[in-house]
């Protein structure tokens, strides 16, 4: 497999996290037992094989691989791939990638959904992804991937099975959707975005941002520009009840020991265990 673009892998209770997130450089996710990705702001050759991706925001070091995947699924005679994104980012997106067919001479054949807070997608079976609104400079929103499965209800536990087969048989429901969250990507966001649906505390992985760490690195300012501050994470500390907290985006004035030294000293003991720093 070709190794284009810098790419870490973690293993994570049945789920392979893919990606690489830096501020202003590139940021691109992908899971591939859920066959979907976030941003594209990178496009890894392996990547085009995932033909879902949900997009945070169009910034460029988030977006600007879009023609490159959509290309390259052509090339290999690949299905259209389904992009999901803000709504009101969809004419001009596809208008950019219009332009690109037009320098291209190929067709940019790609399924552009427009998205907004509290949409809901059925991406299979088993799981659903809904939209969550964030803060940043720009449109941007989250997303939280769900398990969801069937149950007996309640009433019916503990009935023989040709009893609940006659039941089903009848046309009775007797069975309700539990659902549990999964994945959530915040994308880049000002500390609002994290609270703004109690789920992202509770998904079994949470990815998101810390773009700042320094102490003189004033948060006012950090927050008016839509990102975070190590020291918004250490006050919602006790809401963490995620079992993996994926932590990217680090701003590239930060060299990676001098991150790794400061969250070490600083962050609560009770979430260094969860942590991880995509470094």
């Amino acid at each position: 497999m070709l190794n284009n673009l810098p790419l870490k892998t973690l293993e994570f209770k049945g789920l392979t996290i893919e990606g690489y997130s830096r501020a202003a450089v590139q940021s691109y996710w992908r899971i591939p037992e859920l066959k979907l990705g976030f941003d594209l702001g990178g496009s890894p050759w392996e990547f085009m094989g995932t033909s879902t991706f949900f997009v945070s925001h169009c910034h460029l070091d988030h977006l600007a691989a879009i023609p490159v995947y959509v290309a390259r699924r052509r090339m290999m005679k690949m299905e259209p791939p389904t992009i999901y994104l803000p709504a009101d980012m969809v004419d001009q997106v596809r208008r950019m990638l219009q332009a690109w067919q037009r320098l291209d001479r190929g067709r940019m054949l790609c399924d552009l959904v427009g998205v907004r807070p509290g949409d809901e997608f059925e991406i299979s079976r088993e799981h659903v992804v809904t939209v969550f609104e964030t803060v940043h400079t720009v449109s941007s929103v989250g997303f939280i991937v769900w398990d969801r499965r069937r149950k007996l209800k309640a009433e019916y536990q503990g009935l023989p099975g040709d009893q609940i087969r006659d039941l089903r048989l009848k046309g009775e429901d007797v069975t309700r959707e539990i659902r549990y969250p999964l994945v959530c990507y915040t994308g880049d966001t000002a500390p609002p975005g994290l609270d703004n649906d109690a789920a992202t505390y509770e998904a079994r992985v949470l990815i998101t941002e810390m773009t700042f760490f320094r102490p003189e690195h004033r948060k006012e300012k950090i927050h008016k520009f839509g990102h975070m501050h190590l020291d918004d994470l250490i006050a919602r500390a006790e809401k963490f009840q995620n079992e993996l907290i994926i932590v990217a985006h680090f701003s590239t004035r930060y060299h990676e020991k001098e991150i790794r030294r400061a969250v070490e000293k600083r962050l609560p003991a009770k979430l260094k265990e969860r942590f991880h720093l995509w470094l």
